[in-house]
């Protein structure tokens, strides 16, 4: 297990945390975190370029002269690409760059990322992200006696914390996200990461591939779709006698049914061959 000291925003070592080998000791793959880097980059781009074509530039829609007889080139119209402020053909128009990649890569990229940073020694735990205050300043101060040599840091939190979002967000080369929303790109662009211990114990649980926290929720969802009323196999047999009984039942209603049946269509033909008396 990789193992981490604990510090407080003082500066002070509190403890020691244990984290997952498979996340935060994994072998970095740089193939991996290339293509995740160019994905994030991709989505990142507004897709906003537009040029005019030929029926949106401005011009008359008139043939400037007759097709022959001029000697020159037939033109049909002032707006042609062939022309000084003529549409364009085949211009960038509006559109998305974003593409999906795999969920194995992105998490596999996560572990990379954190690895590196663990491997590098730009990694770092504090016990818990309290400020008395909003104020940038005391926040300063404190991220001194975490590291001070580091240029930028990326700050990552596990819950909602109104003081560490407003206390970070006016310094240079400081970002905060949550557990829930951090990049690759954000891990390898900052110099240094500073984790909370719960967002450490958060990361280690949820990317690592021999988590408990899977089977748990696997075991919540079997138990979810039991209740719903779907059927299991202990109740199988039950259904099949009683859908049984139910035949049986149905098939001696039926035949109590048949002989009384047969009795009034016996007595209607009797009644029917019988001849009339002739009246005098």
């Amino acid at each position: 297990m990789a193992v981490v000291d604990i510090t407080s925003l003082d500066g002070k070592t509190v403890g020691q945390l244990e984290l997952a080998d498979d996340v935060f000791a994994a072998r970095v793959n740089p193939h991996v975190l290339h293509e995740t880097v160019r994905h994030y980059l991709a989505s990142q781009r507004a897709g906003t370029h537009k040029t005019k074509q030929k029926s949106e530039v401005s011009g008359s829609g008139r043939k400037l002269w007759k097709q022959k007889g001029t000697g020159r080139a037939r033109i049909g119209s002032i707006r042609s690409p062939l022309w000084r402020h003529g549409g364009t053909v085949h211009g960038p128009v509006p559109r998305s760059y974003a593409y999906r990649i795999p969920r194995k890569v992105f998490l596999g990229a996560l572990r990379s990322a954190l690895s590196a940073k663990l491997a590098d020694k730009k990694l770092f735990v504090v016990d818990k992200w309290e400020l008395e205050t909003h104020k940038t300043k005391a926040f300063r101060q404190a991220l001194s006696h975490v590291d001070d040599a580091s240029r930028s840091l990326l700050l990552v939190d596990g819950g909602e914390n109104v003081n560490l979002e407003r206390a970070s967000r006016n310094l240079e080369g400081v970002k905060l996200v949550r557990t829930t929303a951090i990049q690759p790109y954000d891990l390898m662009r900052h110099e240094s990461v500073v984790l909370s211990r719960e967002a450490a114990e958060k990361l280690s649980r949820g990317l690592s591939e021999n988590g408990e926290a899977g089977a748990s929720e696997h075991v919540q969802i079997e138990g979810a779709v039991a209740g719903k009323g779907k059927s299991t196999s202990a109740d199988k047999p039950k259904r099949a006698a009683k859908s049984a009984g139910a035949a049986h039942k149905k098939v001696a209603k039926k035949s109590e049914k048949k002989p009384a049946h047969h009795s009034g269509q016996a007595a209607k033909a009797h009644s029917k061959s019988k001849p009339k008396a002739k009246k005098d």
